[in-house]
């Protein structure tokens, strides 16, 4: 599967906000978009009157890049919740919230949705007891990820039990466990990721 390896920091430039994809840097003054808060590129600066199909693309991109899929996928998905009962926009965010490595990140395993990608596809995390291996696994209410009992013993995760996280209402997280459970389905306002998923709908719909 094809993967976006150029500089991530432009990424949120080009969306004019965090991403918040290279975690602790995004909180920091390092961030890039602290002093050049405009688009990369030669005509970065040059302001246009963006038409409605413009802004429609810029939020499918923009709702890819906070969640790290590639078109294909993110496509895909939109058509799973298409045929889903509801609202197609909720129930887009609702199954990319309940991915494994946004359980992940969400449940403060990981520094950003990347890290806890990565850390998946490495092994260190069990899904009801199972070792999984793969970021995009639907999670359901009741489900527990824990990080695998070898894997408790790195530095990295034995600093977690001594963190205070923060996680929403969707997730329960016992951190000297360092195991979280899927208590419910996020609602709609359980989603604080700033996104209009009603434009993805428009765009999709054409």
């Amino acid at each position: 599967m094809s993967r976006y390896t150029c500089a991530n920091c432009k990424l949120c430039r080009r969306e004019g906000q965090k991403l918040f994809i290279k975690g602790d840097k995004c909180y920091s003054a390092k961030c890039p978009l602290e002093k050049r808060n405009y688009a990369p590129g030669q005509h970065g600066k040059d302001k246009k009157k963006m038409s409605d199909y413009g802004t429609q693309l810029r939020e499918k991109q923009k709702t890819k890049r906070f969640y790290g899929m590639q078109e294909t996928q993110f496509r895909n998905l939109f058509e799973k919740a298409s045929k889903m009962a509801g609202k197609t926009g909720e129930n887009l965010l609702i199954l990319l919230e309940t991915r494994l490595d946004n359980v992940v990140y969400r449940l403060g395993f990981a520094a950003s949705r990347k890290e806890a990608r990565q850390l998946v596809v490495h092994g260190h995390f069990t899904v009801n007891g199972k070792k999984v291996d793969i970021p995009s696994i639907e999670l359901k209410a009741g489900d527990v990820v824990a990080v695998k009992e070898k894997s408790q013993k790195s530095v990295k995760f034995s600093e977690i039990k001594d963190m205070q996280v923060s996680t929403p209402s969707w997730l329960d997280l016992n951190v000297s466990k360092l195991e979280g459970k899927v208590v419910a389905l996020p609602k709609r306002e359980d989603i604080d990721t700033p996104v209009a998923e009603h434009l993805i709908v428009e765009l999709y719909s054409k």
